[in-house]
């Protein structure tokens, strides 16, 4: 296929919507799939047939639409442009909705959700521009909607060190958590010298309450795919991979589809829109490990072996895959790549603050109205997403922290609410961006509780390849389970600050090193409820159950575990 036959493609899928009188689109991402999805389109699907209305009426399976605590949801396209929401949709619903908009009878605007609704109206959506749109194993839903476009300037209209100066100039930062600058990556590969390269998309999410690549990978699988194209050609590279969690596999169905779709089309495969560049992609399954979200595990599970993380440097840019340079980016990342092409560079870095530019995707999620995925600029204040997005706090409950970042970020406390969602201000708080994880939690959390949590997460996910974070995150979780348990003693917090520190100067990659971020954040700001727990012999929030055993006999027993982890630790 050469653009002019991509143009005409375009061109047919937009003309074949247009001759559809009504379309009804019906959310088919993960939650909403869970909810009854399938048993609403198929009831919509009959309704059309018996009523005679095929190839004036289509039912289109998409990607997620957004408020997933709103599921399932239905939206109806009109052909004049009009469209109309609804939410928790169910097959008898379903049926009067066709009725309504297919034969035009009267009824009432039930389980309408209003254009206007604030967790519309306050998204900026750039990568999840599609993301409900278009049937995500549809090639020409995404070609109509200007799908590898993008590859075809690249391909025809630009260099590779162009391509790069534009994501440089765009002020796209890596969307997996470390906010390495994507252009100065890109260009680094770029310049290495090897006989072969490679791009890697990383889509092995798994913070808790997080989402966010799962369902731009379930909504939009060819912008990931045009966005790795794009890299290839940019570093030279003619080799990528696709790292997925082996949980999503809604996700990796959908992919492996797009993966044949775009090859039989001539968009991935041998000679890229009748150009000389060469790219073909493969899709690895991870088999579950929250470790192999780090880029030098991932890299080591993807060649056959077991998912431990290496040194660095090397770098991935100067050895990865098979000791040649290497491409690691988020699959959000990727997902930004083919939109700053197609409306250029100065329209992403308009959006944000000066150093951290365009929009972020997050899962919003816990004390809210309206909870599911979200796209905002960079910049917006947690108050605006909590009580502008969100629609506020649950009935009955009053913000008291909002965690970022998962089990590597840290609580943000309300007086912190107007702070800027960005790389910096977040930092500067004790938390970190993270993949996009946003869980808001109310009056009725513990946060000594929320922190032994993610510790118990940490320590169960530990590779136990480095003694720190092994021996480390165990020591750290037994010593808040005795805190949460009402058995801890004074200095017990002093231990927990000096193992806190010992994991994160010590630890050999990303996991041990920000296992303490959520103790430390919530030391930092809610110490009170630590000493609660420990000198008052309750919890504030009625969360934890406290034991009967006398504190006074524990000291001894304390100490001796603590110097046994000191004893594991010696010599690193």
């Amino acid at each position: 296929m050469n653009r002019a036959e991509l143009d005409q493609l375009r061109d047919r899928a937009r003309q074949a919507k247009g001759e559809q009188r009504v379309r009804f689109l019906v959310c088919y991402s993960t939650p909403c799939l869970s909810s009854g999805a399938p048993a609403i389109r198929a009831a919509l699907e009959e309704g059309i047939a018996e009523e005679g209305r095929k190839g004036e009426v289509a039912v289109v399976a998409t990607g997620c639409m957004g408020p997933c605590s709103r599921g399932p949801r239905v939206t109806v396209q009109h052909r004049g442009g009009q469209e109309t929401a609804y939410e928790r949709v169910t097959p008898e619903m379903a049926r009067v909705l066709l009725r309504r908009h297919a034969a035009d009878e009267e009824g009432p605007p039930e389980h309408v959700l209003a254009p206007d609704l604030p967790y519309f109206t306050r998204q900026t959506r750039w990568v999840l521009e599609n993301s409900g749109r278009v049937d995500p194993e549809n090639i020409a839903d995404y070609i109509g909607r200007d799908g590898y476009a993008a590859l075809g300037r690249a391909l025809h209209e630009m260099t590779p060190e162009e391509v790069c100066e534009a994501i440089a100039r765009s002020g796209l930062r890596g969307r997996g958590g470390g906010g390495y600058p994507t252009g100065l990556k890109w260009h680094l590969v770029r310049k290495a010298r090897a006989e072969r390269k490679f791009v890697v998309a990383n889509g092995d999410e798994g913070d808790p309450g997080a989402y966010m690549d799962r369902t731009l990978m379930e909504s939009d699988p060819h912008k990931i795919l045009e966005g790795m194209a794009i890299a290839g050609y940019a570093v030279g590279a003619d080799k990528g991979f696709i790292y997925v969690r082996g949980e999503y596999a809604v996700a990796a169905k959908r992919l492996e589809k797009a993966i044949r779709d775009a090859e039989r089309l001539g968009l991935l495969g041998a000679r890229v829109l009748d150009s000389s560049f060469r790219f073909r992609i493969d899709l690895r399954l991870g088999a579950g490990a929250f470790v192999c979200g780090e880029e030098t595990a991932l890299m080591n599970s993807i060649m056959g072996g077991r998912g431990n993380p290496s040194p660095r440097p090397p770098y991935p840019a100067q050895r990865g895959l098979w000791n040649q340079p290497t491409l690691i980016n988020n699959v959000e990342t990727l997902g930004a790549v083919a939109p700053i092409l197609r409306h250029g560079p100065e329209a992403f870095a308009a959006i944000g603050t000066a150093k951290s530019k365009g929009t972020k995707i997050f899962a919003l999620v816990g004390e809210v109205r309206t909870a599911g995925l979200i796209e905002v600029p960079m910049g917006i204040t947690l108050r605006e997403i909590v009580e502008g997005v969100g629609g506020g706090m649950s009935e009955g409950e009053t913000f008291k922290a909002a965690q970022t970042g998962g089990p590597s970020g840290g609580c943000i406390p309300r007086e912190h609410l107007d702070t800027p969602v960005d790389y910096e201000s977040l930092t500067a708080l004790g938390s970190i961006m993270g993949s996009g994880g946003l869980i808001v939690m109310g009056q009725k959390s513990c946060m000594v509780d929320v922190a032994k949590y993610f510790m118990d997460f940490c320590l169960d996910e530990s590779c136990g390849k480095c003694i720190p974070c092994r021996a480390g995150t165990v020591e750290m979780h037994r010593i808040l389970e005795r805190i949460t348990s009402g058995s801890a003693v004074e200095g017990e917090i002093e231990r927990l600050e000096e193992l806190c520190a010992l994991a994160r100067e010590a630890s050999l990659c990303g996991l041990g090193a920000t296992a303490p971020n959520p103790v430390l954040a919530t030391l930092r700001y809610f110490r009170d409820e630590y000493h609660a727990h420990i000198r008052e012999h309750r919890c504030p929030a009625g969360v934890c159950r406290f034991t009967d055993v006398p504190r006074e006999h524990l000291g001894d027993r304390q100490a001796a575990q603590m110097q046994s982890a000191r004893s594991e630790m010696e010599g690193i």
